[in-house]
């Protein structure tokens, strides 16, 4: 087993899978999820890894997982799992707000309140996956936006609470060619989905481990990667 470990929350897809297997070379990864066979999928394709299996929305089955992970240092936290959709204002139910809430700011907060200690400890490092959405915000957009609008506030909070014993950095990709990406542009009608025009969860990957490889003395508080393509 790898002396350094990585959990990383929505590690059974998309960006936070390619972060998992980019980390997994030389990191022991606790692996987030829910679906039990794909997270088991991707254990079994690392090094060295385990389950890390709660719903996030859950704090005593997140509580729970943590306690049996058992670690007392934590070297990386990737918050990595989220939800996305299009929605007007005029349209937004106040349970899709706090459904959308829940899961991409307020379990984000409360995991990271967990591991802190774990993550002082090995004078660790926090990667927020956040958006281009966490710039700015576009007609339909508010619920998204607003989550990641939030959860930037939390991390550059966060960056100077914990500073210099936790590293913070905010990463904010474009368009990436996930599941959740050809969704929504199938929500918006395009039916000439081309996953070649958008970043690759593998490239998101490679910035993520930009951060994670930065000297201990500095800490790399933001990064945006985009499509080259409009």
């Amino acid at each position: 087993m790898s002396e350094r470990a990585a959990l990383i929350t929505g590690a059974s897809r998309g960006i936070g899978r390619a972060i998992a297997e980019e980390l997994g070379s030389d990191h022991h990864v606790l692996v987030g999820g829910t679906d039990p066979q794909r997270v088991q999928d991707v254990v079994a394709s690392l090094p060295s890894a385990e389950p890390f299996l709660a719903d996030l929305t859950d704090a005593e089955a997140v509580a729970g997982a943590w306690e049996r992970a058992g670690l007392e240092k934590l070297d990386v936290l990737v918050h990595s799992a989220g939800l996305a959709w299009m929605q007007p204002v005029a349209d937004a139910a106040l349970e899709q707000w706090r459904q959308m809430f829940e899961v991409n700011v307020f379990a984000v907060a409360d995991l990271t309140r967990l591991t802190l200690p774990a993550l002082r400890a090995a004078s660790g490092q926090v990667i927020a996956i956040n958006s281009g959405s966490g710039h700015r915000s576009r007609a339909g957009g508010s619920l998204y936006s607003g989550t990641k609008f939030a959860l930037r506030a939390f991390t550059d909070a966060l960056r100077e609470e914990e500073a210099p014993r936790v590293r913070v950095t905010s990463l904010h990709p474009g368009r990436v060619d996930t599941p959740m990406q050809r969704t929504l542009q199938a929500e918006k009608g395009n039916e000439d989905y081309d996953g070649a025009r958008y970043v690759s969860p593998q490239a998101v990957a490679r910035t993520a481990r930009l951060a994670v490889s930065n000297e201990a003395a500095s800490v790399i508080q933001e990064l945006t990667i985009r499509p080259t393509t409009p």
